[in-house]
């Protein structure tokens, strides 16, 4: 289990300007999240809250929460105390009623987790009829490049170390091939409207990204899916 509170602000400083989380991964989000206007949105895995804002910016009416509490302190500093953030664990039954949000967005949350089967009916459990489910994880493509020597098809769990902001920690997360997330999706009463690998912000500032790119406008890095409640 990752241990975000021992890196937390370290990790929220360094996404706020990161070529994956700022230009790739959130406005990918935004944009699967359609329009929120008045919606009742809920981040699962909020972290220190950045995708809050900007889903919030776009009139929506935002909840979050996260297993760290360092985390919530963050996003409570961010977003002020008029937006109700929890701490709470994804990997157990979560603090809300029953059909609560119009709309669930879970930004590289769910590869922490073994096991899938839980958290996701407790989402389901918890979205309005017609609802969606936004997720980014992984992708698992980037997983069997990078260690060719393992198996695809295994539930495996990995750590990898990265430098935040000058901080060193490592990540610990699960990888599955895509058949077990989508099986697991369908398993819990989801339609699965999109699955995307989106380009990266038109607004990236070059020196981001790498050199090596040519004419492509995407890379293989996480893949991101909209589930709908029937």
């Amino acid at each position: 289990m990752t241990d975000y509170d021992t890196f937390a602000r370290a990790y929220s400083a360094a996404n706020e300007t990161s070529l994956l989380n700022a230009w790739y991964c959130r406005p990918a989000m935004v944009d699967l999240a359609g329009d929120v206007t008045g919606r009742e949105v809920l981040d699962a895995g909020c972290g220190s809250g950045p995708l809050c804002v900007d889903l919030r910016d776009r009139g929506a009416i935002v909840r979050g929460f996260d297993l760290s509490p360092a985390m919530v302190d963050l996003a409570r500093e961010r977003l002020g105390e008029e937006t109700e953030l929890l701490v709470a664990d994804l990997g157990k039954p979560l603090p809300y009623d029953d059909q609560t949000f119009d709309v669930i967005v879970s930004s590289l949350a769910l590869h922490y987790l073994e096991d899938w089967d839980a958290p996701l009916t407790e989402l389901r459990r918890i979205l309005r009829p017609g609802g969606r489910l936004v997720i980014s994880v992984p992708h698992p493509a980037a997983y069997m490049f990078n260690y060719q020597d393992r198996d695809y098809f295994a539930r495996t769990q990995y750590s990898e170390e990265f430098d935040f902001d000058g901080q060193s920690a490592v990540l610990t997360y699960w990888h599955r091939p895509l058949h077990a997330m989508t099986d697991a999706f369908t398993a819990a009463g989801f339609r699965i409207e999109v699955v995307s690998e989106p380009p990266w912000s038109p607004e990236t500032p070059e020196d981001l990204l790498p050199p090596d790119l040519g004419d492509r406008t995407a890379f293989v890095c996480f893949l991101f899916f909209v589930l709908v409640a029937p």
